[in-house]
Parts: C-alpha cells; sequence; structure tokens
C-alpha cells in the first residue's frame, strides 16, 4: 500500500508539471506551428509533421525525466534546437517553426545556469542565420534572426524571474519551517522554566510554612494539657500528609520529561512540499538538552534539503532510538544519489554540529542507490 501511495504521488507530480502554466503555453504554441504546417510544400510535409512531432516529445519527456537522469536531461535539451533548425531548413520562408526556438530557449533557462545556456542558445541562432542567408532571397537575414533573438531574450527574462521567484518561495519555506520548529522547541523549553519556578515556589514558600507548622504543632503536642486532645493529633497528621504531598508535586515538576521533538521535526517538515517526513521515535527517547535538540533538528533539516535538491526524493525517514545512554539517528530517503558521496557545506556543517557534540557521523549509500546517514549522540537520558 506504501508503495502504492508512493507510485500515486509520482503519477500526481508529473501531471503536475504536465500540466504547469508555462508547458500550457508552449503546448498552445506548437498547436499554432502545427498550423502553419500545412504551408509546406507537399513533398516535405510528412518530415515537417515528423520533425514537429518529436520536438513536441522530447518537450513533454522533459516533464517526466527524472532528477538524477541528467544525462538524458541534457541530450533532450541538445536534440530540441537540431530538430527545430531541421524544420526550419525545410522550408526557410519566414512562417512560425523559428518560434520552437524561442520554446527551447525559455526551456534551456529553466533548467541550466546562464553560462552554459548563452552559448547554446548563440550556436542556435547563427545556425539559424545560415539556414536563412543560404536557402532564402532575405535581403536582411540578420534582421530576423535578430527579431527572433529579441523574443528569446524575453523567454530567457521571464524563465529567470520565474526561477528567482521559485527559489526565493522555496527559501522563505524553509525558514518558516525553521521558525515553526524553533518555536515548537522554545515553547517546550519556557514550559519547563514555568514548571521549574512553580517547583521552587512550592519548596520555598508551601513547604517551609508547612514544616514551620509541623514544629508548632508538635510543640502543642508535648504539652500535657493537649496531647490527649484529638484536634492536636490530627492535625499535625495532615501537616504531615500534606508536607509529603508537596514534596512528591515539587519532585514531579523537577523531573525532566525531555524536549518534544518530535512536534519539532514535524513542524520543521510541514511546510515543505517534498519530500514527506516519516517519522519513528522510541517511547524511551528523552533529549533534555537543548544543544542535542537543535543538533538532532539541523541534521533533519540539511536532510531534508538534500532529499528536495540533489536526490529527487520523495519520502524521508527519520527514526531515533536509545541504545545504552546515547542517540541513535537514522536518516534515509528513496531517492538516488548520482556519481560519488562528496561532502559540501551542508553535509560538512552536520559534521562539525556533530563533532562538537563528541558524536559520530556516517554516510552510506543503499543498494537502492539512497543516502543513508547514520548518527550518534551521547548523554540521552532514560525515562522514569
Amino acid at each position: 500500500m506504501r508503495r502504492a501511495r508512493l507510485q500515486h504521488g509520482a503519477v500526481h507530480d508529473v501531471r503536475h508539471r504536465l500540466l504547469n502554466p508555462l508547458n500550457v503555453a508552449a503546448l498552445l504554441t506548437l498547436g499554432a506551428v502545427a498550423l502553419s504546417l500545412r504551408f509546406y510544400d507537399a513533398a516535405v510535409a510528412a518530415w515537417a509533421w515528423w520533425l514537429l512531432g518529436a520536438y513536441a516529445v522530447g518537450f513533454l519527456a522533459l516533464s517526466m525525466v527524472p532528477a538524477h537522469m541528467r544525462r538524458l536531461d541534457a541530450a533532450i535539451l541538445l536534440l530540441l534546437p537540431l530538430l527545430a533548425l531541421a524544420l526550419i531548413a525545410l522550408d526557410p520562408r519566414p512562417g512560425a517553426a523559428p518560434v520552437l526556438l524561442v520554446i527551447w530557449t525559455a526551456v534551456l533557462f529553466a533548467d541550466w545556469p546562464a553560462r552554459r545556456a548563452l552559448p547554446a542558445i548563440v550556436a542556435a541562432d547563427v545556425a539559424f542565420y545560415v539556414i536563412l542567408r543560404e536557402r532564402t532571397a532575405l535581403s536582411a537575414p540578420l534582421m530576423a534572426v535578430l527579431i527572433h533573438a529579441g523574443f528569446q531574450v524575453f523567454a530567457a527574462l521571464c524563465m529567470h524571474y520565474a526561477r528567482s521567484a521559485e527559489h526565493a518561495r522555496d527559501a522563505l519555506a524553509r525558514v518558516n519551517a525553521d521558525l515553526l520548529a524553533t518555536r515548537a522547541l522554545l515553547a517546550d523549553s519556557a514550559r519547563d522554566a514555568e514548571r521549574l519556578r512553580m517547583a521552587r515556589e512550592l519548596h520555598d514558600v508551601a513547604g517551609h510554612k508547612l514544616t514551620a507548622l509541623r514544629l508548632n504543632l508538635r510543640a502543642l503536642a508535648a504539652d500535657p494539657a493537649l496531647a490527649a486532645r484529638d484536634e492536636v493529633r490530627i492535625a499535625g497528621q495532615l501537616s504531615a500528609e500534606l508536607l509529603g504531598d508537596i514534596r512528591h508535586a515539587v519532585q514531579a515538576l523537577r523531573d525532566e520529561r525531555g524536549l518534544d521533538i518530535a512536534t519539532a521535526l514535524r513542524a520543521l517538515a510541514a511546510p515543505l512540499p517534498r519530500p514527506a517526513l516519516q517519522l519513528a521515535v522510541d517511547d524511551d527517547v528523552q533529549i533534555s538538552d537543548a544543544a542535542v535538540a537543535e543538533a538532532v533538528l539541523r541534521l533533519v533539516q540539511e536532510a531534508l534539503t538534500n532529499a528536495a535538491r540533489h536526490a529527487d526524493a520523495d519520502v524521508l525517514r527519520v527514526a531515533l532510538h536509545r541504545d545504552g545512554d546515547d542517540l541513535q539517528i537514522a536518516i534515509e530517503d528513496d531517492g538516488r544519489v548520482r556519481g560519488v558521496l562528496r561532502e559540501g557545506n551542508g553535509i560538512t556543517g552536520m559534521r562539525e554540529r556533530i563533532d562538537a557534540l563528541r558524536g559520530t557521523l556516517r554516510f552510506a549509500r543503499t543498494p537502492e542507490g539512497a543516502l543513508r546517514i547514520d548518527a550518534r549522540l551521547p548523554a540521552v537520558r532514560r525515562l522514569p
């Protein structure tokens, strides 16, 4: 059932990407180009339809290629301009086919950084210019190329700002998640501080006064005139019981229940669209040290970021359990690690934080190709 849910989520994700507004606009543009094919010569019309169909299939395939298949993604991106140029070369008269280069420019800037995309676009435009100069009688082929280049610049700028807005949204979601998790830990700390204050007040005020009351009742019970009275005996018994009850209450308030790390971790993952967090915390795990709680929080936060950005994971599984007096943290996603495991800034920050607490951190690749993180932190208290 879990696999079925994951597959349903993957299908929903692909459908969402296919119905992206930019994709819909591009598909409508492809439809307009298809209408223009009726003006092609009958001798090349079949090739034109084949080239446009291959372009459409390649364009749609970009929305379905998994993030870890970078080479396939790059191959499709390099194939699209070749198909567009071939379609232009079949009938280089002014028409709708050059719009395919504008669509490709938008897609290229969505996936590649500008330093890689610009040379590819310039090369495609040079090839476009050569086709117009060699196969048409246009008096100013360069002007035609520059006009289409203007549309390409517009498409590139639109994608650049769209990507910037998306990155800003993701950064805001991460900050919001961090604030929610931190607020959960601060609320726990505030409750613990209030419980400790109440315990001190009961001990210092009520406890001391009850002790003084018991001493006075003992003095009264020592008086032969009052020793036989039941009221004095009952008052002494009640004061002893009440003092014992207050001592038990003070001890219960002072007992450390630990920080609610599970709530903080769920708050950390809640605003993020993916991956989903599957959390398992054993009942005997208790974290009372704020530094340890923060280390666990930052470890899971970095794992969530890596799983979304680099592994294209849908689920991140986190398990916390106690091994003696140590805390064991096991983190594993359902994505796929590409290439050799290298420690970037995020992983280095993980290791430094764990080392500062005298813990250990290990990274490994699962048989399925996913990343597994195992951390161990000392000094985890046992629950009473």
